[in-house]
């Protein structure tokens, strides 16, 4: 039993790390987008929906099918995973995708990797969810190194246009995207993290779908085709993989672990912005990024510890 308990924490880890490195090129693949092309924030985040939702749609009727399901949603439920669904992936990723319109990768991965203070936050004070030394030492470390690297990095961007507003673009989204890790710890449980994820999902792009149906920029979609590249591997690489591969690792480690285990993110967005987008790599990222992996290899060696 302890052996299998081990081995489902340390797949849990691993689970959680490799959705965190897929989400991490969601930057990369923005930055690249707007360098390459016209489109605008609200535009491209609705072609990234538009090629997320088949998979959506499919895994929402696959798991509604009769036996497939072991309890019926209330509609409270329904209600939570629909509010969750707008403030993941509808709200914070329109603040994201507006944000690294005025900041570089590296640096929007490192200010939105403020979350897992905010979910830890969250989850002791509303949910009353008790908040181990472990947790509170990996975060320090974890996010030591990330505020070694923002300094670093402030020094080489303070000068750019709207780099401040870009920033609290971002900082929000953290705060809106903790919202969702937070609630979405709570619900997984009960609801399943396959079942969950999808109408999640659903839900936010619905958001996407009316926010653009209001504000799109219609024209431009039609004016050619070299948006649905960016867009394919937005949905299928940074959004519908590493959503699953997140909440499957949820549902092993619990969500403070899983925050902070997705802290490698900023590490793999730097070492991917450097060698696809040419961002400068320097002694405070350096430093930075070492601490970040401390904290990410000290909560999953201990957790995994305590399971043999």
């Amino acid at each position: 039993m302890q052996t299998k308990r081990s081995s489902a924490t340390l797949a849990g880890f691993g689970i959680t790390f490799l959705g965190a490195v897929l989400f991490s090129t969601k930057a990369i693949i923005v930055k690249k987008a707007f360098h390459d092309t016209q489109i605008d924030a609200l535009s491209l985040l609705t072609v990234r929906m538009v090629f997320s939702l088949p998979f959506y749609l499919a895994t929402a009727f696959f798991v509604s099918r009769p036996g497939q399901q072991t309890t019926r949603l209330s509609a409270r439920q329904w209600g939570q995973i629909a509010i969750l669904g707008l403030f993941g992936y509808y709200i914070s990723s329109f603040l994201d995708f507006e944000g690294l319109q005025y900041v570089s990768a590296g640096l929007e991965r490192l200010i939105l990797f403020l979350y897992p203070t905010f979910t830890l936050l969250i989850n002791a004070k509303l949910f009353k969810q008790r908040t181990s030394r472990l947790q509170i030492i990996a975060v320090l470390l974890t996010y030591t190194g990330i505020a070694i690297a923002y300094a670093g990095q402030l020094r080489i961007e303070a000068a750019t246009a709207s780099f401040y507003w870009g920033s609290l673009l971002v900082f929000v989204c953290a705060v809106t995207y903790a919202i969702y890790i937070a609630g979405s710890g709570r619900l997984i449980p009960t609801v399943g993290a396959t079942r969950f994820t999808a109408w999640a999902m659903l839900a936010s792009t619905a958001g996407v779908f009316v926010h653009y149906g209001l504000r799109g920029q219609y024209a431009l979609l039609h004016s050619g085709t070299e948006y649905w590249g960016y867009g394919i591997l937005l949905a299928i690489v940074a959004t519908v993989i590493p959503s699953f591969l997140i909440s499957f690792g949820m549902k092993r480690i619990g969500s403070n672990n899983a925050a902070i285990v997705s802290a490698i993110g900023p590490v793999s967005t730097i070492i991917q912005a450097h060698f696809i987008l040419g961002e400068p790599v320097f002694a405070a990222q350096i430093a930075g990024t070492l601490l970040v992996i401390a904290g990410v290899l000290l909560i999953g060696w201990k957790s995994n510890q305590k399971t043999e």
